[in-house]
């Protein structure tokens, strides 16, 4: 599962515009595997990635154990348009 937070941000640098994103995965088999799902779906739909910064990491327990654990992480990637039209 992937879930989209509601920040975004763009920022221009040196003529180039790069949008940054908050996404959040989960996985039941570990965090590494959250972000890697986080960093998997997004590639379907965007270009140019350039970082993926874990913002937070937190688990969803079910009778006192472990049943999905979270990443939360913000993306960047480069705007295929001029700043100026952003």
């Amino acid at each position: 599962m992937i879930r989209r937070t509601n920040k975004l941000k763009v920022h221009a640098m040196a003529g180039k515009g790069y949008k940054i994103i908050e996404l959040v995965g989960s996985s039941p088999d570990g965090w590494e595997e959250a972000v890697k799902q986080v960093v998997d779906t997004a590639s379907t739909e965007l270009t140019n990635m350039r970082i993926a910064e874990v913002m937070e990491l937190d688990t969803r327990l079910e009778g006192g154990k472990i049943a999905e654990y979270r990443a939360k992480v913000r993306l960047s990637f480069k705007v295929e348009r001029e700043p100026e039209t952003l």
